[in-house]
């Protein structure tokens, strides 16, 4: 019986030393595909007059809209823009479109 349960033990200890291996290694860390990335480019707002976007990359916000007078439709045209890296000043200037 003692035989029995010494390779009843072995056997429980080979399989936990078998896990705790292959639970340390792990799945090998591979890049992030770009599906996975954060895009470009985040809709803030938008109501079909105006579009707020933020540029990710660049670390903007990004202001469009219709003509005024215009109708929902209608073409949507840069108006400025603000660096996010002023966030927290007392005053922020907005960059008008040239």
């Amino acid at each position: 019986m003692t035989q029995q349960i010494r390779n009843a033990v072995c056997f429980v200890a080979g399989i936990a030393l078998a896990l705790a291996v292959v639970f340390s290694i792990g799945p090998a860390k591979a890049k992030p595909e770009a599906a996975d990335a954060p895009g470009k480019y985040t809709v803030v707002a938008t109501d079909g007059t105006h579009l707020i976007v933020t540029d990710n990359g660049a670390n903007k916000v990004l202001f469009y809209a219709i003509d005024q007078g215009g109708k929902p439709g209608d073409d949507l045209k840069f108006r400025g823009e603000i660096s996010l890296a002023d966030v927290g000043k007392p005053v922020i200037k907005p960059t008008k479109a040239k």
